[in-house]
């Protein structure tokens, strides 16, 4: 087994390199043992040392490949990419399966690896939380702000009853705006254009706050504000304040040429049980390249799991990681915080929501490995991550199956995060 495939951390085997020199260069092979037995005594031994460190964490990993390989096996997913990490290590990173299955236009299949690029779908949620609460850190907005303050085209909301209302940032961001979607959702090509739409959608459809309801419109909306108040498009604000500071260079709105080399294919399951390729309906027909299109931040993005486990150390770090400081303390704090109070919200029982993301408050099912406050996403072909601050963990599972009953409630998922919180 391979380290690329197991996703192992590479070990200190300075003896062992010099001997396989050795063996290449017959004429040194005396100064080899001469160095590797005289000057390190010890060799053999650090050596076996060595491979039982590789060999203890490659069973944990095995353990979670040999998972999603089942799946595979059962045509539930072609491939996955994993990661469990701590705020300061990457405790697993696993690539089994394929990222393209072999066709009659393309015979030959195109294996899983680490780099591999997802759409991560309404992953991208607690993105655009983090980006607010980075303005709001500054002092230049609040989430309890109207949003008229900074979009006045949104004055005049009013429910069925033509009664007026103000929404606020931070319903936008838990869902209880009460705001209207467009029949055409992704037909903008820019977040100012589809706000406009936004603001003569209808009427809402119920008082702020009185209710929850999944929104991508207010997510959106949200992301209109962070444009307004930075004076930069969203998706270069993202990458400026965001995924440049952590190292995410696989991640953003629009892919490269290269970038789309490694994009995974996606795939629905049909009813003889076989997988079909099936396209990303966000994109609406276009290229994940062209930039002629809206930069979705309510699900628009795309990231590799090495990528989005830098984001999760980030939160699991309280807002630094890698060197750079993103959020402080209390803005993570908040952005993790219920603000729905009894409403009964989704996609699993015993959730809530905060800034952007789902919030476990009674682990259960899908949830039940993870701890009471627990938070993060899924999105709409079953890519999943989640952050535990008691246990100082956040799980990453990447995989493009367009058709789960429940993304959120999958088997996959379920696997997954129960054996990925037992490793030690």
């Amino acid at each position: 087994m391979n380290r690329r495939q197991t996703g192992d951390l590479a070990v200190n085997d300075l003896p062992s390199q010099m001997l396989h020199w050795a063996k290449r260069t017959r004429w040194l092979s005396c100064i080899a043992y001469w160095a590797c037995f005289v000057l390190f005594p010890n060799a053999l031994a650090i050596a076996q040392e060595a491979i039982a460190v590789k060999s203890a964490s490659i069973s944990n990993h095995r353990e979670i490949d040999q998972a999603l390989e089942a799946f595979i096996a059962k045509h539930e997913i072609a491939g996955a990419v994993t990661a469990v990490v701590e705020k300061d290590r990457i405790l697993h990173l696993g690539a089994v399966g394929n990222a393209e299955l072999g066709s009659d236009a393309h015979p030959e299949s195109k294996p899983m690896t680490h780099d591999s690029i997802f759409w991560i779908a309404s992953m991208s949620k607690p993105v655009t939380g983090v980006c607010v609460m980075q303005l709001v850190d500054q002092g230049k907005c609040s989430l309890e702000d109207p949003i008229d303050r900074f979009l006045p085209d949104m004055s005049e909301l009013k429910d069925e009853s033509g009664k007026k209302h103000s929404i606020t940032i931070a319903q936008l961001l838990n869902h209880t705006s009460g705001m209207r979607e467009l029949s055409e959702p992704y037909s903008s090509k820019t977040l100012a254009e589809a706000s406009a739409k936004y603001a003569k959608a209808g009427p809402l459809h119920f008082a702020p706050g009185s209710q929850w309801q999944y929104s991508q419109t207010s997510i959106n909306t949200a992301a209109r504000i962070v444009e307004v108040v930075s004076g930069l498009s969203f998706d270069e604000y993202a990458r400026k304040f965001l995924f440049e500071p952590l190292g995410m260079k696989d991640t953003g709105f629009y892919l490269t040429n290269d970038q789309a080399q490694r994009l995974a294919v996606s795939y629905t399951k049909n009813e003889q049980g076989s997988l079909v390729a099936t396209p990303i309906f966000l994109l609406a027909g276009k290229q994940p390249t062209d930039r002629e299109r809206l930069p979705a931040a309510n699900g628009g993005l795309f990231s590799t799991a090495s990528d989005y486990a830098k984001f999760c150390q980030m939160l699991l770090g309280d807002g630094t990681a890698h060197g750079a400081v993103i959020l402080s303390k209390a803005a993570v704090t908040r952005l993790r915080t219920p603000s729905t109070g009894d409403l009964t919200t989704g996609f699993t029982p015993g959730n809530a929501w905060g800034v952007g993301v789902c919030v476990v408050m009674k682990p259960q099912g899908a949830t039940a490995m993870l701890s009471p406050g627990a938070y993060g996403h899924g999105g709409a072909y079953g890519t999943q991550a989640w952050i535990d601050p008691t246990t100082g963990r956040a799980y990453i599972l990447m995989v493009q199956r367009a058709n789960f009953p429940n993304a959120d409630d999958s088997e996959i998922r379920k696997t997954f995060q129960s054996i990925a919180a037992k490793i030690k």
